[in-house]
């Protein structure tokens, strides 16, 4: 099972009046690294998969612990713990960059493929889910980690 990994870089305006990342921006954190992660399958291919667009149907953050600001980015690892008919959920910690047992956030999203055109959900595509397979770990929940 592989995970993504994407290297958020934090910013001085994520910060609250406590000097820690406030825990809406966690959102947009997830954000970056789940369309980064989506949109790997159709760069160079010429794939219209995830194109179409999504939209979130769930998030479940389990703050862990402050992260306070500082110039090294943040790694976010996100994997795939459910595919349904029309629908997924991916999983993330979001870790220290230099040590990777030190976790700020552990979360999940489900997410719903949707037809921009007909404003409607629409089904994973067989090209979607034979890429999100590689991603697919069903035992995080089994290890205590983010909620699928």
């Amino acid at each position: 099972m592989a995970r993504h990994i994407y290297r958020c870089p934090l910013r001085w305006s994520d910060m609250d009046a406590f000097g820690h990342v406030n825990n809406v921006v966690f959102l947009r954190y997830l954000e970056e690294a789940r369309i980064d992660f989506m949109f790997r399958l159709a760069p160079g291919n010429g794939s219209a998969s995830f194109q179409g667009g999504s939209v979130v149907a769930r998030h479940e953050i389990d703050y862990k612990r402050p992260l306070v600001h500082r110039h090294e980015p943040v790694v976010i690892e996100s994997w795939v713990t459910k595919i349904g008919a029309a629908s997924l959920t991916i999983a993330y910690e979001v870790k220290d960059a230099e040590d990777s047992d030190l976790v700020y956030v552990a979360a999940s999203t489900v997410v719903v493929p949707f037809d921009l055109e007909s404003q409607r959900p629409r089904r994973i595509t067989e090209e979607e889910r034979h890429f999100l397979q590689e991603y697919v770990d069903d035992s995080a929940r089994q290890r205590g980690g983010a909620a699928a």
